[in-house]
């Protein structure tokens, strides 16, 4: 079957041709490092990261870039609260963002531009868009250079608008330009603005604006026409619109595909800093594992609103607890489980239905279910293929929890409390079974009680009871 993906411009599903055969570019729109990132800014990341993982799982030899924004005007003003340099705080924004993507195991894209290290590409561009009478500079010495939106009769196409439908966006800065459509491409020194946020221009010192930038970006790692762009849905427009207008007005091809990735909600609302409703990723991670937050994303199709909460993360957590017990388990009668295993039909067929990952986690349940039948009927050989296929599918989605990522957070310390309390819980599951065998039920219910308001979550196989931690436990 062919890979069939969502392209916002058609909107519609459509088989994924690329345009070199076996290769497969892809351009995300990643952070302007503001602030701290928040469950809903990691949930692009998260899809994306599956996208890529899929494509190479299908053979394509992918060139994924993910760019980050570095300079803007909520850079300049977070900046300028916190008392520091513009770039100091936007690196350690950046270092907090690597943490996060660390944290919930999204892989490093093949390169990671930063918009500041790639001004004179973008003056380039703005100089081509000039000469083709695209763009023009304001002629009230602003230095401010705009696209000229009524120079392109296609501006509107991505989001199917029409130019005399639109309205100027209200905190819009209508100096200097022939229409209040038109979009900064370049943006004048102002002395309110440090002289290091400034670059040498033709129209003098400033800084681009925000969508030249991926423009320039994208256009020197993939060319002037690849693949997939792909980006959070609220980045359709004004953002991906006019960077489609601004590039194949200088001539560019550029995205053959575009996918958007929908919100994270809280209380119905896109999770973001502005609404004071976000999720810093450290403060979830200190309840729940990396690997859980994953998965919990990751079972929402990408294109779905999920509205978040605590008690469906826990219910996300413990369902993918169950997969990782069974493995536990497996492992425990035929050995070392391989990651060399496949897919199952019903997985692939879902994530070629445009990444339909609630089919795909499904189908896994699905596999450990005959997995639970196979640990009860004996059949060893049987057994390890099927955990095998398990670990096949999860590492499609980065899940995989033997994969060493996943590790690398558990210290000396861990480990040792780890085994601590094994050995506790461990003599109470004797002291358990002993009142049982002498049918002193009263007293094992108790014990079972006083195990489960630990947190700790009991498990009883033909190979006797088992633990693990609850969802929220850490």
């Amino acid at each position: 079957m062919t890979i069939r993906l969502y392209d916002t411009a058609t909107r519609g599903v459509r088989d994924f041709v690329p345009l070199q055969e076996g290769k497969a570019g892809l351009y995300v729109c990643g952070l302007t490092v503001q602030s701290e990132p928040h469950v809903g800014h990691v949930r692009s990341a998260v899809n994306f990261d599956v996208l890529q993982r899929w494509l190479r799982h299908r053979g394509y030899d992918v060139t994924f870039i993910r760019n980050v924004t570095d300079i803007d005007d909520k850079i300049l003003a977070k900046a300028a609260e916190r008392g520091l340099p513009w770039y100091a705080h936007a690196a350690r924004m950046t270092r907090e963002l690597d943490r996060a993507y660390a944290a919930l195991n999204v892989a490093p894209p093949t390169y990671e531009p930063l918009a500041t290290g790639h001004v004179p590409e973008m003056v380039e561009l703005i100089t081509e868009l000039i000469e083709r009478g695209h763009a023009y500079a304001a002629e009230d010495g602003s230095g401010d250079v705009y696209f000229d939106v009524q120079s392109w009769p296609q501006y509107g196409e991505l989001t199917r608008q029409r130019i005399d439908d639109m309205e100027a966006a209200e905190d819009a800065d209508p100096r200097g330009k022939r229409d209040p459509r038109d979009f900064a491409l370049w943006k004048g020194h102002k002395e309110s603005e440090p002289a290091t946020a400034s670059w040498p221009s033709p129209w003098g010192r400033g800084r681009p604006g925000w969508h030249i930038e991926c423009s320039a970006m994208a256009g020197k790692y993939l060319g002037s026409a690849f693949d997939i762009h792909g980006g959070g849905v609220d980045l359709r427009f004004p953002h991906h619109e006019n960077e489609l207008a601004q590039s194949r007005a200088a001539g560019h091809p550029f995205a053959s595909y575009w996918m958007h990735n929908a919100w994270i909600t809280t209380a119905g609302e896109k999770m973001s800093k502005s609404l004071g409703n976000s999720l810093a990723i450290p403060a979830v991670l200190e309840t729940y594992r990396g690997i859980e937050l994953r998965y919990y994303l990751v079972a929402a199709h990408y294109r779905s609103h999920v509205e978040f909460s605590f008690e469906a993360l826990d219910e996300a957590a413990a369902g993918f607890r169950r997969i990782e017990h069974f493995l536990e388990r497996a492992a425990d009668v035929v050995g070392e489980i391989g990651s060399a295993g496949m897919p199952c039909a019903d997985f692939v067929n879902a994530m070629d239905d445009d990444l339909g990952t609630p089919a795909a986690v499904a189908a896994i349940h699905e596999v450990v279910r005959e997995g639970n039948r196979l640990l009860a009927g004996g059949d060893s050989a049987a057994l390890r293929g099927n955990a095998a296929s398990v670990r096949a599918m999860l590492a499609v989605l980065g899940l995989d929890p033997a994969d060493p990522v996943w590790q690398t957070g558990a210290s000396g310390h861990e480990e040792q409390l780890t085994a601590a309390v094994d050995a506790l819980v461990s003599e109470l599951l004797e002291q358990r079974a002993a009142a049982r065998a002498t049918k002193d039920f009263a007293a094992a219910d108790a014990i079972r009680d006083r195990i489960k308001s630990a947190g700790i979550l009991i498990t009883d196989t033909p190979d006797g009871p088992t633990w693990s931690l609850e969802a929220g436990t850490k």
